[in-house]
């Protein structure tokens, strides 16, 4: 799981660097979507990472 953590972390900044490097709307648009994405998928692991822990202990 901390792999696939690291790696929605990484496109998270990828995603930054390309709505900061963009010049036109829709590249703008997909580097937030891919930060978006990156940011959403790292907390839904996180929680998934929880819930798991939990069940296990009921």
């Amino acid at each position: 799981m901390t792999y696939f953590l690291a790696l929605s972390g990484l496109m998270a900044l990828i995603g930054l660097t390309i709505a900061a490097a963009a010049t036109t709307g829709p590249f703008t648009a997909f580097g937030f979507a891919l930060f978006a994405f990156g940011v959403l998928f790292g907390f839904f692991l996180i929680k998934r990472h929880f819930d798991e822990k939990d069940a296990a202990q009921h």
